[in-house]
């Protein structure tokens, strides 16, 4: 096997957990939504939400490719990280009171 044809997979392994680890954390209201009336999502909350964490999942991806040193890619990465919680918080309570929370 050729070590192209190795990176591929690679990637596309990459992908496929980036995928499953969105899916299990939108699984997370979808299942506390059958159980309570506190978790109420809509559709469009779903949708937001999994936009979110696949593009911060794709970003991260693209960081860990482009960016040699071990050091800055984690830089990124908790940069990225933090600026998703960042807008979730404010898309959930309004933490900023920006237009984003609907307030």
């Amino acid at each position: 096997m050729t070590l192209t044809r190795k990176l591929m997979i690679l990637h596309n392994k990459r992908l496929s957990i980036i995928l499953l680890v969105v899916a299990i954390i939108l699984l997370i209201p979808l299942i506390a939504m059958q159980f309570t009336n506190e978790v109420n999502w809509t559709l469009l909350d779903f949708v937001v939400a999994a936009v979110l964490l696949f593009s911060t999942g794709l970003m991260c991806e693209l960081a860990l490719r482009k960016i040699r040193k071990n050091k800055n890619r984690i830089v990124i990465c908790i940069i990225l990280f933090l600026t998703l919680l960042l807008i979730w918080a404010e898309l959930a309570v309004g933490v900023f009171e920006t237009a984003l929370s609907g307030k």
